[in-house]
């Protein structure tokens, strides 16, 4: 039987929900919430990378016109601004905890939930920024790449769906808030779609779901699941890598 204590959500309350967490986009605002939609609403978070893409992609574009490095930096801010920079800090939490744990869990939790940035988070932020900006440059250099800005937040994002309802949440850490059970045909839906948009519009990022393999794997044989954190950086993570593939392979085909 349905549990009668829970409201049932408003029509497109998941679609709000997803882009109130993930992004800094201006959304109606709900009467009423309940937990237990934050986690429906991740069948929507391909959608919202989406938006996040489409964003990206029109400020490289619009700054490109002057200069690749113009638009890899107008692109670089709006990709920071519209999200808030939820997932870089989640990149310098991981770093800073793996830096000072030495492998020991407690020192590792310990170091993950306390709110200061330290020399490893530093270093990692520095380095991503300034990877995603190179890396942005040299994609927006190459015309058949640029496509690909589009889509790849929407890989990364429906990675982490991915992640957290098939790695366990870590004791002592926040995963269980994070430990969405998503709904697998929608989840398949928005898989299929992504695939059928890589075909057409970036058949490199056909090999996407190998980047968010790689972090599961890592997770799961590094840490042995996830928190919050994990996610965050993971995203963070799948997008450089993703980058970096609209980068090289075009080279490599010459």
């Amino acid at each position: 039987m349905p549990d009668t204590s829970i409201p049932r959500p408003p029509p497109f309350a998941g679609l709000v929900l997803a882009l109130q967490f993930l992004t800094r986009l201006p959304t109606p605002q709900l009467k009423t919430f309940h937990p237990s939609w934050l986690a429906a609403s991740a069948r929507w978070f391909a959608v919202v990378g989406l938006l996040v893409g489409a964003l990206l992609a029109l400020a490289a574009l619009a700054g490109g016109r002057v200069d690749p490095w113009l638009g890899a930096l107008l692109a670089l801010a709006a990709w920071v601004w519209v999200t808030g920079g939820l997932h870089l800090d989640g990149l310098g939490d991981l770093a800073d905890a793996l830096g000072a744990a030495h492998r020991d869990p407690e020192r590792f939790h310990a170091v993950l939930k306390d709110p200061h940035v330290g020399s490893f988070g530093v270093l990692a932020l520095g380095m991503a920024l300034l990877a995603k900006l190179v890396l942005l440059m040299l994609v927006l250099k190459t015309a058949a790449a640029q496509w690909g800005l589009l889509l790849l937040p929407a890989w990364a994002r429906l990675f982490a769906v991915a992640w957290s309802a098939t790695l366990p949440p870590l004791a002592g850490g926040s995963g269980e808030r994070f430990g969405w059970q998503p709904h697998w045909a929608s989840f398949s839906a928005n898989l299929v779609l992504l695939v059928g948009l890589s075909a057409w519009l970036a058949p490199v990022l056909l090999a996407a779901p190998l980047a968010g393999l790689a972090w599961w794997a890592f997770l799961k044989y590094r840490l042995g699941g996830m928190t919050g954190d994990c996610l965050g950086a993971g995203i963070e993570c799948s997008e450089m890598l993703l980058l970096l593939l609209l980068v090289v392979a075009p080279a490599l085909s010459h």
